[in-house]
């Protein structure tokens, strides 16, 4: 009997393999380096066959944004409390978004709303939903969180980089900027990890609160 597999089929090539193996060309060489033609190659088969699976370059970099989020992104916010499931993904999503630095510009300028996308969306909706978040409110607790991770990112590529912003004030003049001095001082001697990026996660978290409730007052 005649095969009715594509040729794409034939190849042993699946979407997925062909996102990973983008996303693995990004890494090493940058998103100017990924073409259908230069991923064809990566794999061993003809450019062509990879719009079996792909329907053009649109499409793969829609793609290679759903595979950020699936990395980061657990089907579900499944913990103790909202809160710290909302944590857990903010810090997903940032090293996520840290170990793949060529491909964050993506997810700035890329809606991406492939059908993977959009469950996982509707899973932390739903999760959102149970804990008291009206879903308007839920919807705008996600993609707030998520422009703070990646303004984040975006402003700070690398881990530490914060505090080596603190260091830039250390030499400023503390007689005519006192209070930066201080700062500056008081932030260096500050036990632990650089922490700017939690002190403003919890803050958010704490106004995700007031929102909750206070939607929930006003049903």
């Amino acid at each position: 009997m005649p095969s009715n597999r594509t040729r794409g089929q034939r190849a042993g090539l699946t979407r997925q393999a062909v996102l990973e193996a983008a996303m693995a060309l990004a890494d090493r060489e940058g998103l100017k380096a990924l073409s259908m033609r230069r991923l064809g190659t990566e794999l061993g088969v003809e450019a062509m066959t990879l719009y079996h699976h792909v329907s053009n370059k649109d499409a793969l970099l829609d793609g290679l944004v759903e595979q950020l989020l699936i990395e980061a992104i657990p089907s579900r916010i499944e913990s103790e409390s909202w809160q710290a499931g909302l944590r857990g993904y903010a810090h997903s999503l940032l090293a996520t978004l840290l170990a793949h630095p060529n491909v964050t510009s993506l997810i700035v300028s890329r809606p991406a709303v492939t059908a993977r996308n959009l469950r996982i969306m509707e899973d932390l909706l739903e999760a959102l939903r149970a804990a008291g978040f009206p879903l308007d409110v839920g919807l705008d607790v996600l993609y707030s969180l998520a422009g703070f991770v990646v303004g984040h990112v975006v402003t700070h590529p690398e881990s530490g980089e914060t505090l080596g912003q603190v260091r830039q004030l250390s030499d400023v003049d503390a007689e005519e900027f006192p209070l930066l001095a201080e700062a500056a001082a008081r932030t260096e001697r500050r036990p632990g990890p650089d922490s700017r990026f939690d002190f403003a996660l919890d803050a958010m978290l704490t106004g995700f609160e007031a929102a909750r409730t206070n939607s929930t007052a006003s049903q």
